[in-house]
């Protein structure tokens, strides 16, 4: 099941003295954190986004009714979150922990190779790791190999690289 809320960063401290606090983004970018109106805590409680803006890769936030750096502190430590209502994402890319979870089997047989367990950045492509028995494949998200993506049905068809899941015993 989706959750509604996800994570989208930890506030590690305050910028300037009028109320701004630096927020580390887990998400995709601090540019992407940065579109956001309000996030939230775990709990639900909004946290209305007077203005945002990028500095060294780290989302400067701030929150209104927060217009000193002591009430600025009281934010440290905390996980932010963002509503999956509020974010656009383009066609075809998903939340990673939509796909955490996810079975992954054989376009053509159905063969079940595993659960996606951890989704790595590489830059060029996104990788899978695929954990079946306590061993991990690592499965490259390139059109060729993620044949299909059904995200509500809790399942990703491959047509798997020759050498991914044979043994090499």
């Amino acid at each position: 099941m989706k959750k509604q809320y996800i994570e989208a960063g930890k506030i590690v401290g305050t910028h300037g003295l009028r109320g701004e606090v630096r927020i580390d983004p887990w998400c995709d970018s601090a540019e992407f954190l940065c579109g956001f109106k309000r996030l939230y805590y775990s709990d639900g409680t909004e946290l209305r986004v007077k203005s945002a803006r990028v500095h060294k890769n780290i989302a400067v936030v701030l929150f209104d009714g927060t217009s000193s750096i002591e009430q600025a502190d009281m934010f440290r430590g905390k996980i932010v979150y963002i509503n999956r209502d509020d974010a656009h994402l383009p066609e075809g890319t998903h939340f990673i922990q939509d796909l955490i979870g996810l079975r992954v089997t054989d376009y053509d047989d159905g063969e079940y190779y595993g659960d996606i367990t951890e989704v790595i950045k590489t830059g060029a492509n996104d990788v899978y790791q695929v954990t079946k028995n306590s061993r991990n494949y690592l499965v490259p998200v390139i059109p060729d190999v993620v044949i299909q993506k059904d995200i509500d049905g809790g399942e990703i068809k491959i047509k798997p690289l020759k050498g991914i899941f044979e043994d090499e015993d």
